[in-house]
């Protein structure tokens, strides 16, 4: 890797890390839950970063959220993710970690097929001090495909929205999958997507699998 990307990726990483993290997957359709049930999706992820000449491991992601529905249209969403950032030679030698816990409502827009989601969340642990300056919006439009009754396509964007300090607007796309039996009792969830900050090279993009159940 050049010096100079070297460089990008050591600011950018230290930027995400204190602001709330690289959180940037969805792993979930824009279904709602029934109203008093819940829906449970543990996930992981691994992250690159990617310029024009290299691609590095940057993070991996071991997630956790939960769905459950307040009401026909409304569900509260709380996810937790624990980041761990292993040594990469060209930048520091040893590996650190951060949680982030994210939480908000979703609103479903056209039933099954569009959703919004507006979680709220912070970075903590780990090398953050404290939390004031973690505190990020993610404002995310969600879209679900059905193909047949076993296979969906659950393409999102979200805006990742620093709500203090002065950290950039930041951009991801996702496409996602639902695999499954029965897409109302569980699904296989993969998932690939991208985050980038608009005018800067090189981007980060994560490969993911979650399993969501209906206990």
């Amino acid at each position: 890797m050049k010096k100079w990307s070297a460089k990008i990726l050591l600011a950018t990483l230290i930027a995400f890390i204190i602001g709330c993290a690289p959180t940037f997957s969805t792993l979930q359709s824009a279904k709602l839950v029934d109203k008093g049930k819940f829906e449970v999706t543990p996930s992981f992820s691994m992250v690159y970063f990617s310029d024009e000449d290299s691609m590095v491991h940057c993070q991996n992601h071991y997630g956790f959220q939960v769905a459950y529905g307040l009401q026909d249209k409304l569900d509260f969403h709380l996810r937790y993710e624990f980041i761990n950032v292993p040594p990469i030679e060209e930048l520091y030698g040893e590996s650190f970690n951060v949680n982030v816990l994210g939480f908000g409502p979703k609103i479903g827009i056209v039933k099954d097929r569009i959703a919004f989601c507006v979680p709220i969340g912070f970075a903590f642990g780990g090398d953050i001090g404290g939390i004031s300056e973690t505190w990020q919006f993610h404002p995310t439009l969600i879209a679900t495909l059905p193909v047949g009754n076993n296979f969906e396509f659950n393409p999102s964007s979200k805006l990742l929205v620093p709500l203090s300090g002065n950290s950039d607007i930041l951009i991801a796309f996702n496409l996602g999958a639902g695999i499954s039996t029965n897409l109302d009792k569980w699904a296989i969830r993969p998932e690939a997507g991208f985050l980038l900050n608009p005018g800067e090279e090189g981007h980060f993009t994560h490969v993911s699998i979650g399993v969501t159940v209906y206990p």
